[in-house]
Order: structure tokens, then C-alpha cells, then sequence
């Protein structure tokens, strides 16, 4: 009988779930609403991949060998350049500096918007991933291992990004300091990806890369929203 949950502590996960869920609803008809920047980090996307082979080579087997390559830096470079506007229209019309006054839990607000953020960018990527990988000639092998690498990697570039757009918030061009901030810590994610698609093509174990890209997302969850909540709390009173 001690083991059993109390009515109280019922009553707070579902309010915890609640707010979650409202604040994911929220952000995510704001996101359908501004259709630019919805569409901005797809169209950089396949700018890129369109762009690379007219500037190095068409040849296909050259485009094989750096498809894995180009496809996680085109992703982490389309996520970083939609970061910026994550907390900015918050920020601008006041209501951020509301959510930081009232008594719901911030950090689960703030997971609620990176999640509205991964699946407006990060996993509309993903999804468009193979088809960009077959423009680039990527083998047959290697799109499970795009497909299950990004579908693990994309959220952890979401759940780092906004800790820099949270510290530069208070910014009027806060892009480029994004960039400086967030890029180092993309690196672990990128390599992993990386690495996961070349293994794939090749014929080898993805397990462990895949294992690494979970653990590093299960890290980014667990600790990115609470340094996210205090970064906007340091950004917005200062």
C-alpha cells in the first residue's frame, strides 16, 4: 500500500501532462500559421544537395562516397538556421516574459516547444531524407541507417540549439552567436550520423552508433530543458 501513488501526485502528472500537451498544440498551430518559416530549413536543405554536385562533381560514384557526409551537414545546418526564431516571437510579443511569472513548470513548456520545433524541421527532414539521398546516389543499404540516424540525431540538434537561442534571445541578431555556441556541441551528433549511414553502406553494425546517438539524445532530454529554462530566465531579466 505505501508503493501506491497518492491522489496529489495523480493530480500533478496529469497537469504536467496537460500543460505538455497544450503548450505542443499551441506552438505547433503558430508553426502551420508562419508557413516561412516552416518551409525555410527544407528549401535551404535541397538548395544544398542540389548545389553541391554543380560545384564538385556529378559523377555518381563520387556523390555516393560523400553522401552520408553532406546529408547530416545539410540536416545540421537547416535545424541551426531555424533555432534563432524558437523563443523570438515569445520573446517579442512579451508573453515569454508571462511564462516566466506564472507557476507552471518551465522546463516542461520548454520541452513542449522543442518538440513542436523537432517535428516542424527535424522531422520533416528526415522524412524527406531518402528521397534526397537517392539525388545523391546513396546505395539501397545505407537509407535505414540515414532514416533511423537522423530520426535520433535531428532531436538532440533541436534540444542543444535552443539553449543557444535561449542565452541570445535578448538579441537583436543573435544567429550568428547561436551558431558559435551550438555548433562545437553538434559535432558528437554529427559524427555518429555520419558514421551510422557510412556502416550501413558498407555492411556493418549500426547498433553501436545508433546506441550513441540514443544515449546522447536521452542527455539532451534530460538535461537540456532545465539549462534552456534558466538560460531564458538569465536572458530575459538581464
Amino acid at each position: 500500500m505505501d508503493n501506491l501513488p497518492t491522489n496529489q501526485s495523480i493530480n500533478r502528472d496529469v497537469g504536467v501532462a496537460a500543460l505538455f500537451i497544450a503548450a505542443l498544440r499551441r506552438d505547433l498551430m503558430l508553426s502551420l500559421r508562419r508557413k516561412s518559416e516552416l518551409v525555410n530549413p527544407l528549401i535551404f536543405f535541397l538548395m544544398v544537395i542540389t548545389l553541391f554536385p554543380l560545384g564538385v562533381s556529378p559523377e555518381p560514384g563520387f556523390l555516393a562516397q560523400l553522401a552520408p557526409g553532406v546529408l547530416w551537414v545539410s540536416a545540421l545546418l537547416a535545424t541551426l538556421l531555424s533555432m534563432d526564431s524558437l523563443f523570438r516571437s515569445d520573446f517579442d510579443d512579451g508573453s515569454l516574459e508571462q511564462l516566466l511569472l506564472s507557476p507552471q513548470p518551465l522546463f516542461i513548456v520548454v520541452l513542449a516547444k522543442i518538440a513542436a520545433h523537432w517535428m516542424m524541421t527535424g522531422l520533416a527532414l528526415t522524412l524527406v531524407a531518402p528521397l534526397i539521398g537517392v539525388m545523391l546516389f546513396l546505395p539501397s543499404e545505407g537509407m535505414p541507417g540515414l532514416m533511423l540516424s537522423l530520426l535520433l540525431g535531428t532531436p538532440t540538434l533541436s534540444l542543444v540549439g535552443a539553449i543557444g537561442a535561449a542565452l541570445t534571445v535578448g538579441l537583436r541578431k543573435g544567429g550568428v552567436l547561436i551558431s558559435l555556441l551550438v555548433l562545437p556541441l553538434y559535432i558528437p551528433v554529427l559524427i555518429f550520423g555520419t558514421g551510422a549511414v557510412q556502416a550501413a553502406v558498407t555492411g556493418l553494425p549500426i547498433g553501436g552508433y545508433l546506441a550513441l546517438l540514443g544515449a546522447l539524445l536521452a542527455l539532451g532530454i534530460t538535461l537540456a530543458p532545465l539549462a534552456v529554462a534558466a538560460a531564458l530566465r538569465i536572458s530575459v531579466s538581464g
